[in-house]
């Protein structure tokens, strides 16, 4: 996403709500790596077969990268022919890497789409050749009119589980997030399917999933940055009870924040580069042991 999306008033909403419902968990001392330049506006994180995954956002390559998780260092670079309208997300499921092209900045796309990558036979390589188009849309959206940063139908974090792609919007207007299914067997245009919708106060930039553990990161207009850990009280359900909400700090200090993975080890976070008249952040990579976060 382009840092249109970070022109935000922040240069005089640095102030918190007076009725805090999160905890402060500082992520700056967790820091790990700066990543590359060519990966300097990554947007989402996906763990498959404990190799990390990355991918830019609009306006870049439509190129896949395999980053080390201790160094922050590329480890390979999977080329792709296809066009990066608005690449978002990136998750996985046994055999396949899927990439959301379905940034909507503005509420206007009706290209919203989905692709389907699968591995090769001995789970190394990517086969381009064969990647799937999965197109779908929001049968709520009625209006389509250019609504820059002020519609519910923008999205960049997803997550595979029991069989179905899982979405979770970017609401500009609503400061919500709202969880829809995808099939990933279908290839016709699909309505996605809504499920829940939860109030998160931020907008939603990128999931993951752990052991019936569903994490959403994102930020608020006042450069706000912040992780939620929800319970899956069902399964496929994580919206029912109340979760644990954490306050990592301003995009003016640890970047503009984009994804997030997990597994056993901890909670990888990654950010964009972040560029203002007043400030400049680099690109960073942070670690959170299993551990420290309870």
């Amino acid at each position: 996403m382009k840092k249109l999306t970070l022109l935000f008033s922040i240069f005089i909403s640095l102030s918190f709500s007076a009725q805090q419902n999160y905890d402060w968990f500082k992520i700056n001392k967790y820091r790990t790596a700066v990543l590359s330049d060519s990966i300097n506006e990554n947007s989402g994180l996906d763990f498959f077969n404990d190799r990390l995954f990355t991918i830019n956002d609009s306006g870049n390559s439509s190129e896949i990268f395999e980053m080390d998780r201790e160094t922050g260092k590329i480890k390979n670079v999977f080329k792709t022919d296809l066009i990066n309208k608005d690449w978002e997300a990136v998750t996985s499921d046994s055999t396949n890497l899927y990439i959301g092209d379905f940034g909507n900045n503005i509420g206007s796309r009706k290209d919203l789409m989905i692709y389907r990558i699968p591995f090769d036979s001995a789970l190394v390589g990517l086969n381009i050749s064969e990647i799937e188009p999965i197109p779908f849309y929001y049968p709520e959206q009625k209006d389509f009119t250019p609504k820059n940063l002020n519609n519910n139908f923008d999205a960049e974090a997803m997550i595979f589980l029991n069989g179905k792609i899982h979405l979770f919007t970017k609401e500009w207007a609503s400061k919500s997030t709202t969880h829809y299914t995808i099939d990933p067997n279908l290839t016709e245009n699909q309505g996605a399917q809504k499920l829940e919708t939860f109030s998160t106060d931020y907008v939603v930039t990128d999931a993951a999933y752990f052991k019936q553990k569903l994490y959403l990161v994102g930020y608020t207009k006042k450069a706000e940055v912040f992780l939620t850990v929800f319970n899956e009280s069902e399964p496929g359900i994580f919206f029912q009870d109340k979760p644990k909400k954490y306050y990592l700090g301003s995009s003016l200090s640890i970047g503009q924040i984009e994804g997030v993975a997990v597994d056993e080890k901890g909670i990888y976070i990654s950010g964009e580069e972040f560029n203002l008249p007043i400030v400049k952040v680099k690109p960073y990579l942070y670690f959170i042991p299993a551990e420290k976060l309870k």
